[in-house]
């Protein structure tokens, strides 16, 4: 029987073709000669490591997929890992972090960015003028340390400008440590104390354009070369000299340090509110009594932090510091 244009015995004129595909298989590469290392910088999708004590290009190997890379991670390398002019290694794992600073973009933008990982301390490094320093900046900063687990550190800049203590009595109750540094005047370049701050760390510096953070990198690694600006006369804003994250040794393996680009926003989209007390195991105790859903903000009817200041149990001013950091979660004008 034939029907229009083609008969019943026709089968290949209607029949869709096979794909000519090998079959799949559930076999994968195990990576056996894989070797460990460790991302220095990212950029525009490649990956420069250090391996073995030497810096090898690297781009991420397709199985990764969209599972992102940043400065400071601990990877699996092949390929050519011999670090040659025009060699490419190629990464196959990421090693699980311990740690991931993150923040967003606003405080409404629901994509995290991963800035750096594994570090274990974040530097807030702020001037204490020129430009003026900006606590609202450095109170989110501290939220994304504690969130992300890490000790923070606030490092003071030009101190040969401006007195440190009017500053310091803010964060002085919140516990946070703290270093003073200034390269003018007397005392200059005396980095002892910050150096023993870092020394065994991985540690990651942060702060707003034109605080002096390169200048310090500088003065830590010599041979680092961060491109250092200046402070614009009539915004006192400082211009982006630091393009990206940047993973340094210290001098005669003393620790790490994450240089990362000026900073002129930090937002926290991505970290709750009621988890920031976790990072003050005092105030978190005092909190047991809290009816359900209490924030432990200042306007809280009920708040155990509240009844322990009446009781005597906290320091009023510890828990206004805290309220500060809770408040700088959803504030607007910093």
């Amino acid at each position: 029987m034939t029907t229009g244009r083609y008969s019943d015995h026709d089968h290949e004129h209607y029949e869709r073709p096979r794909r000519r595909t090998r079959p799949r298989t559930k076999d994968r590469p195990t990576y056996d000669d894989a070797v460990a290392g460790r991302v220095v910088t990212v950029d525009r999708g490649r990956f420069t490591l250090l391996v073995d004590g030497h810096r090898v290009m690297a781009m991420k190997s397709r199985p990764l997929g969209r599972k992102g890379v940043v400065v400071g991670d601990h990877v699996r390398v092949v390929g050519d890992t011999s670090g040659d002019d025009g060699s490419l290694a190629r990464i196959v794992e990421v090693v699980p972090r311990t740690t991931t600073l993150r923040r967003t973009a606003d405080d409404d933008d629901p994509v995290e960015r991963v800035i750096v990982s594994n570090a274990d301390q974040l530097v807030v490094v702020t001037a204490l003028a020129d430009p003026e320093p900006r606590p609202r900046l450095i109170d989110r900063a501290l939220v994304a340390a504690y969130d992300a687990g890490m000790a923070p550190l606030l490092c003071l800049t030009k101190a040969d400008l401006a007195d440190p203590e009017t500053l310091l009595s803010t964060y002085r109750s919140l516990g946070v440590p703290w270093v003073v540094t200034q390269l003018k005047g007397e005392g200059a370049g005396d980095l002892a104390e910050l150096r023993e701050r870092l020394h065994g760390r991985t540690s990651v510096l942060v702060g707003h354009s034109g605080v002096g953070k390169s200048t310090l990198v500088n003065a830590l690694v010599p041979d680092a070369h961060r491109e250092v600006g200046i402070v614009n006369a009539v915004t006192g804003r400082g211009r982006h000299t630091s393009t990206s994250a940047y993973l340094l040794e210290l001098p005669d393996a003393a620790g790490w340090i994450i240089d990362t680009p000026g900073i002129r926003s930090f937002g926290l989209a991505h970290v709750q509110p009621e988890n920031l007390i976790e990072a003050f195991p005092d105030l978190d105790e005092m909190t047991e009594t809290c009816p359900r859903g209490c924030t432990h903000g200042g306007d809280e009817p009920e708040c155990g932090l509240d009844e322990a200041i009446e009781a005597g149990e906290a320091d009023p001013d510890r828990v206004e510091s805290f309220r500060r950091l809770l408040a700088a979660r959803s504030a607007t004008d910093w």
